[in-house]
């Protein structure tokens, strides 16, 4: 991950979301979620999965939600 005060960052800041999944197979590149509609997201582009409340929550770029 790039430093978080770099010049670059505070030209084109990167920015996270976290959104409420149901995960409903994982391989070794890539998880089949569900929230609606089935997506495969590779896990490169997954930064951090947490259970709340019983759910499981996803750590996506922003920029990779699109149709999430």
């Amino acid at each position: 991950m790039p430093l978080p005060f770099g010049i670059y960052n505070l030209i084109n800041p990167e920015r996270y979301i976290w959104t409420q999944v149901r995960i409903l197979y994982e391989t070794d590149k890539a998880i089949l979620i569900y929230n609606g509609m089935k997506i495969w997201i590779p896990k490169s582009r997954i930064y951090g999965i947490r259970l709340k409340n019983s759910n499981f929550e996803v750590l996506v770029k922003e920029s990779t939600t699109d149709c999430l």
